[in-house]
């Protein structure tokens, strides 16, 4: 849902920071991380081909959220204006959904004008909706080389606060959609990398909150819920999700065979690749084997592109791949709702959602409200799925600043 979420604060960000002093350049990356000449400048070449972004032989034996490298990105550009900004990418590593070892890479993002709040300055944890299949469609990547203004303007508002941004490339480097736990740990070691890497006045006494919508949403959703038994250390004030694909399989259905099917198809390529046992690729026809090996690697826009108006049970040697008892203890496994975060949560949907559907969201709701989470759940009578991401944006921001700020949240609970 990337490219259906462009927002005239993108504009409005370049133009505001754009006139902002310019502070000392970059900060010194970590002593503790790998130099930063070990790799090429980033963006120059795709992850694949970038050994910034290879793990090391002996990545099991760093913690989870420990810095593995960094290097500073040079010059962020937003709508094609230089910005002052300081950013760096990040290498960490964290954990898939089977508490395997991996490497994963966050940008952080500063803004170069000095904190004037009472306290350490704020940062978010940003999660973009990369929706793709390939390391080229990843944020840090995108960032790097300018191709994509989005990931910036997403956080418009909360640069323009002044805050501190990380953008995790949460979907690691398998580039697995919609695989929810592997998610959730990425998110929540990127916050640990940047709390140990400890520079230009972000580390481990800043407060922390998560922000995401719609792809991005079902990541930090899975960060909020796992984060008191996967990251206990990783204290956060609140979280913000909007437009949330909670249930894989609800939301499977209700794309089947519409407009933005490609996300359905995406989806089960992602879940596939991270959740083996599924057993999804032997239930592929040899239609469905060939668009697997299509499918693999491209980003959001081509994929909606190849897919439009396709049921999934085209693809399939069965009638009702959801149903497969394989697949739907998987598809079980992946959705939220389980346990509640102990954060509070802000989360909003568009009734008339014509790519996520909102049923499955309210019943999240009263999952985590049941199980004793405080949550505030806003519900817009109408309104598109790219629209809402716009029309909440000023939202989010007061909800987050209200929880910086010490503010007792409220719940609809």
């Amino acid at each position: 849902m990337r490219t259906l979420l462009a927002s005239a604060a993108t504009a409005a960000l370049a133009c505001a920071l754009a006139v902002v002093p310019a502070a000392v350049g970059a900060a010194t990356a970590s002593a503790t991380a790998r130099p930063s000449t070990a790799a090429p400048a980033p963006g120059s070449v795709v992850p694949d081909q970038d050994s910034f972004y290879t793990a090391p032989a002996d990545i099991a034996s760093y913690q989870p959220g420990q810095v593995v490298g960094s290097r500073p990105v040079p010059d962020v550009a937003v709508a094609g204006v230089s910005v002052p900004l300081d950013a760096w990418q990040i290498s960490y590593r964290t954990n898939d959904s089977g508490n395997q070892p991996e490497l994963a890479v966050t940008t952080l993002v500063v803004p170069q004008t000095a904190w004037a709040g009472g306290g350490p300055r704020p940062a978010v944890s940003l999660q973009s909706p990369e929706d793709s299949l390939g390391t080229e469609c990843a944020p840090s990547y995108l960032i790097a080389t300018g191709g994509d203004a989005e990931e910036i303007g997403l956080s418009a508002e909360l640069l323009l606060s002044n805050w501190a941004v990380a953008f995790p490339d949460f979907e690691g480097p398998k580039s697995v959609f919609m695989a929810g736990p592997q998610a959730a740990h990425a998110v929540l070691d990127g916050i640990r990398a940047v709390r140990n890497f400890d520079t230009d006045g972000i580390g481990a006494a800043n407060p922390w909150a998560l922000d995401g919508y719609s792809g991005g949403a079902e990541a930090t959703g899975w960060a909020a819920q796992l984060q008191p038994s996967y990251a206990p250390d990783v204290p956060l004030v609140g979280a913000a999700i909007g437009g949330t694909p909670a249930d894989p399989t609800a939301v499977a259905q209700y794309m089947d065979g519409g407009a933005f099917s490609g996300f359905e198809f995406a989806a089960a390529y992602g879940i596939a690749t991270e959740f083996p046992q599924a057993g999804i690729k032997s239930l592929l026809n040899s239609r469905g084997q060939q668009d697997f090996a299509t499918i693999g690697g491209e980003c959001e826009l081509t994929i909606l592109g190849q897919f439009p108006f396709r049921e999934l049970s085209q693809d399939t040697t069965v009638a009702d791949p959801l149903g497969v008892p394989s697949v739907a203890a998987v598809l079980a496994r992946d959705t939220l709702g389980a346990t509640a975060p102990a954060t509070p949560v802000y989360d909003y949907h568009a009734d008339t959602d014509e790519i996520v559907p909102v049923g499955q969201d309210n019943t999240l709701v009263g999952n985590w409200c049941h199980a004793g989470g405080t949550v505030q759940e806003v519900r817009d009578l109408v309104g598109e799925h790219s629209e809402e991401a716009v029309a909440r944006e000023t939202s989010v921001q007061l909800f987050l600043d209200a929880r910086f700020a010490g503010v007792p949240a409220t719940s609809t609970c």
